[in-house]
């Protein structure tokens, strides 16, 4: 097998067949073929595409490049969920507790953040004393005894991908959505779990900024999960303004022990109760929706989902005192209030604007050596459609450098637009 063939092969519009993209990808992830060949591939999937066929054998070969995890010592049907990434999306912090509190065993491996997008583990690191580095038994045994743990994504998990990835960067093709719904699921497919579950985000701070390419990557991850027999189900979210209230990762672990608490984000509420619905019926625990909705809510309300997610703090090394005084948490030097002058509506968040002034105060990383100031950040006075009263903050800033607070107290200003008129809140969740 020649790759100059099978570069032809793709270029003409032809199929790959299955032992094709193994030989592909083995080779790849061994040095045995250039970083030239390969982009000549990448850039000819990029302009003719694949076929479902085609997007799932090439999951499984990149799943299969490194470790498989084996979590068959878990008792129960483990459910992963993932997001395609966005702004203040705390989901993880606030779904997986309430899932665990259902008996739902959720064994979640999670990654950094890059960019205007936070990660699960940089935000977990907010809590003093927590662990994220965790040995597979040690991941295994917590699951067993508390029904929770998340840990960092091990090195060895799809390395093809992390490789074929590092390349579309530099070559104009990480737009292509059987490249995207690959990677996704090759890692999830990695990771172990019996079914999953998958938030796609859409709008100004996700990756895929219309509806139409949203659906398209949901449909074709939902099908590659089905076909490689994993029971997968999606949901497509917006993410033209932030999900949560707060931008930053100290900020996040609060907003998420607080929607914990029955308070704060309502948004964030809602989208985890529509995914802790869906994995409450992958995992068996109940068969319609309003059965799971009500072991949720009753999780939340008795404060089960809360002592879930002190169990799970405490269980990782981590100081679970922080569930009642989050001023354990990373605090930033600085705080400063942006109020209004009168009663207003806010009329337009731009998620990726405001993503970005968070990552320039230290949120988040233009570079994967860039190290994060987990204490830093926005915390949003309401959401768009909300009325903000006359004296209260439209925003607030945390930093540690006064030039920078000032300098983002001003780009706040430029980029949120406020309305004297009511102004209709947006749809959240589109399917």
């Amino acid at each position: 097998m020649r790759m100059y063939d099978l570069i032809m092969k793709k270029r003409d519009g032809g199929i790959l067949s299955k032992e094709e993209i193994n030989f592909i990808i083995s080779s790849y992830t061994k040095d045995y073929l250039p970083d030239y060949q390969m982009s000549a591939l990448l850039m000819a999937i990029y302009f003719n595409g694949m076929s479902p066929g085609e997007t799932a054998d090439l999951t499984m070969a990149m799943a299969y490049s490194g470790e498989i995890m084996d979590l068959s010592n878990i008792k129960g049907i483990k459910v992963d969920k993932h997001s395609t990434g966005g702004v203040a999306d705390t989901t993880t912090l606030v779904l997986a507790p309430l899932v665990a509190a259902c008996g739902v065993p959720v064994a979640k491996m999670s990654g950094r953040g890059l960019g205007h997008t936070g990660g699960t583990i940089d935000k977990l690191e907010s809590i003093p004393g927590m662990r994220v580095e965790l040995s597979k038994e040690e991941f295994i045994n917590n699951i067993n005894k508390y029904g929770i743990a998340v840990m960092g994504q091990s090195g060895n998990i799809a390395p093809a991908d992390k490789k074929i990835y590092a390349l579309r960067d530099v070559t104009a093709t990480v737009d292509s959505i059987p490249l995207i719904a690959s990677s996704i699921m090759s890692k999830k497919i990695a990771a172990g779990a019996d079914g999953i579950v998958l938030d796609v985000k859409v709008g100004r701070g996700a990756f895929m900024k219309d509806l139409d390419s949203a659906k398209k990557l949901s449909n074709l991850m939902v099908d590659i999960g089905n076909l490689v027999g994993k029971k997968t189900i999606a949901h497509i979210t917006n993410m033209d303004q932030p999900l949560g209230l707060a931008i930053g990762n100290s900020l996040e672990v609060a907003e998420a022990i607080e929607v914990l608490k029955g308070h704060g984000s309502k948004d964030l509420l809602e989208v985890c109760m529509t995914l802790g619905i869906d994995m409450l019926k992958v995992a068996g625990i109940v068969k319609n929706d309003d059965k799971a909705k009500e072991m949720l809510n009753n999780a939340l309300k008795s404060g089960i989902a809360l002592k879930k997610f002190k169990e799970f703090i405490k269980a990782q090394g981590g100081d679970e005192r922080v569930v009642d005084d989050i001023t354990l948490l990373p605090q930033a030097k600085f705080v400063e209030e942006w109020t209004a002058d009168k009663e207003v509506y806010i009329k337009d968040l731009p998620a990726f604007e405001l993503g970005l002034i968070a990552m320039k105060l230290g949120a988040g990383r233009e570079r994967k050596e860039d190290v994060i100031d987990l204490s830093v950040g926005i915390m949003l006075g309401g959401k768009t459609g909300d009325v903000i009263k006359k004296g209260y903050p439209i925003a607030t800033v945390y930093a540690n450098n006064k030039g920078r607070l000032d300098w983002a107290i001003e780009n706040l200003k430029r980029c949120i637009v406020l309305s004297d008129e009511f102004v209709e809140r947006p749809s959240l969740i589109y399917t």
